[in-house]
């Protein structure tokens, strides 16, 4: 089963001017390096929601990083039940799971129209290893991908996976230079109560709670931050904003 990655489209020219900045492959690395890198990074054609940007088992061929759009990566027991396992937005670099055992642990999809940078991975390996700064982002994006892990691991209650989950969705926002405090999640409720580890009707009656309670106000798939501190608070416990500090980074 192929990588799912999408067809290339052209060779990036223009990861000076992206708009992503650090938040790529490149970072702050110097202007010789940068021109080295950006000749091996490749842009996809755009992959529309629903569609597969790779599916567990494929063999990992490229490091991708989310240019536009959103993704959600997922996995499926043995039950055939779904367990989301993140949210991805620009910025987010995929395929680090798959590193150890060079196939995707899991699989992702499109949330709505994305489009992507690629490096091959083993052009990746080969790079880092001398060129400092692209070595400590992939270190320093490994080790969030540990963190988001150890935390859902983590006895939290519910209320503080939820606050954190909201704290760090406008984090997130915030660093794309977006509103901090009002955004459309691309993200179903089905998807959010998954990756919470929540029942969906429990989810559900918890927004009611948090929205009674003047700390977000709903509307469809809108969702407005209200009471900013006190979600802060909440998620602070159990180390629940560290983990949405490094959502945002």
């Amino acid at each position: 089963m192929g990588t799912s990655f999408g067809a290339p489209s052209a060779r990036c020219r223009q990861c000076e001017s992206c708009p992503l900045g650090a938040d790529c492959f490149p970072g702050s690395m110097e202007a010789g390096n940068l021109h080295e890198l950006e000749g091996l990074i490749e842009h996809t054609a755009p992959v529309h929601a629903g569609s597969f940007l790779f599916r567990q088992g494929d063999p990992l061929q490229h490091l991708a990083v989310i240019r536009l759009g959103t993704g959600k990566s997922y996995s499926i027991d043995r039950e055939g039940r779904e367990q989301t396992l993140g949210f991805h937005m620009p910025g987010d670099i995929l395929g680090l799971g798959a590193i150890d055992e060079e196939r995707h642990p899991c699989n992702a999809v499109a949330l709505d129209t994305v489009t992507l940078c690629r490096l091959p991975f083993r052009v990746a390996a080969s790079l880092s290893a001398r060129m400092p700064q692209l070595q400590a982002k992939l270190f320093r994006l490994l080790s969030r991908d540990i963190a988001r892990a150890t935390q859902l691991s983590c006895n939290n209650t519910a209320d503080e996976r939820l606050a954190a989950f909201l704290i760090g969705m406008a984090d997130r926002m915030a660093s794309r230079g977006y509103s901090a405090s009002r955004w459309q999640l691309t993200m179903s409720r089905m998807d959010i109560a998954s990756y919470l580890r929540l029942a969906p009707e429990t989810l559900s009656r918890m927004l009611r709670r948090f929205q009674e309670e003047g700390l977000v106000a709903l509307e469809g798939r809108e969702v407005e931050v209200r009471g900013r501190e006190r979600l802060q608070a909440m998620a602070a416990a159990q180390g629940g904003l560290d983990q949405a500090r490094l959502e945002a980074a």
